[in-house]
């Protein structure tokens, strides 16, 4: 089956969303992207999904990041189950409208393309669910990452945001984070840095952690 690998230029699909037709370049500017895909509209797991990404865009803006999510039916019912999004999860008063649009894929078009099919979840028809799918696109229209979840299974886009903090830093500087790093943990400089070149890079000082193999490969730093 068609897919993305990491490092590959994403596609410029041409697509019909919520908010009109888009090429997927000229949306992504210059800015990073989530694409995030679901099995089908106006089903209980996709509707809690799409109403915590809008309680967070405000966070991805932040980062000047983009969303945009992907759905097998047709306009009308996106527009359709927006409603019941909203309801949701916003409060009416703030919340009137999906702050990103959602892509229609009525024919499996790009879910196919970008091998988005879950083989082992079937529709009322018999046809492959789409998978709950999350690239995370950079500014150079290459993919950075690429998570693939069953369609049963909910995604949580706080550790979505988690993710792309640590993107975003490690793209900008010559670290690496550890197991559930949040902003302003410490990171870990990587092991093909030598230590005179760590040592004159951050200033705040290279930190060792002991091991039982004496190897001196775990390394941290004050995040940069």
């Amino acid at each position: 089956m068609p897919g993305m690998l990491l490092g590959d230029e994403f596609p410029n699909f041409e697509a019909e969303t919520t908010f009109g037709k888009i090429k997927f370049h000229e949306f992504l500017g210059d800015s990073w992207a989530v694409l995030f895909s679901h099995p089908r509209d106006y089903t209980p797991v996709c509707t809690t999904e799409l109403g915590r990404a809008a309680r967070l865009s405000g966070e991805f803006s932040k980062r000047s990041v983009k969303m945009i999510a992907l759905s097998v039916d047709s306009l009308e019912d996106h527009h359709g189950w927006t409603k019941d999004i909203l309801a949701y999860n916003c409060v009416e008063s703030d919340c009137c409208s999906l702050p990103f649009p959602i892509i229609a894929d009525r024919k499996r078009d790009l879910a196919v393309a970008l091998g988005m099919l879950d083989p082992d979840e079937k529709d009322k028809d018999g046809m492959p669910l789409t998978a709950r799918c999350v690239f995370i696109i950079g500014p150079d229209k290459r993919l950075k990452l690429s998570l693939l979840y069953p369609a049963t299974t909910g995604r949580n886009f706080d550790e979505i945001l988690r993710v792309v903090d640590s993107l975003q830093l490690t793209a900008q500087k010559r670290v690496a984070t550890p197991a559930d790093w949040q902003p302003g943990d410490c990171v870990m400089v990587p092991p093909n840095m030598p230590e005179e070149e760590a040592a004159s890079l951050f200033c705040a000082g290279v930190y060792h952690k002991d091991l039982p193999s004496g190897k001196k490969y775990l390394r941290y730093t004050p995040q940069p």
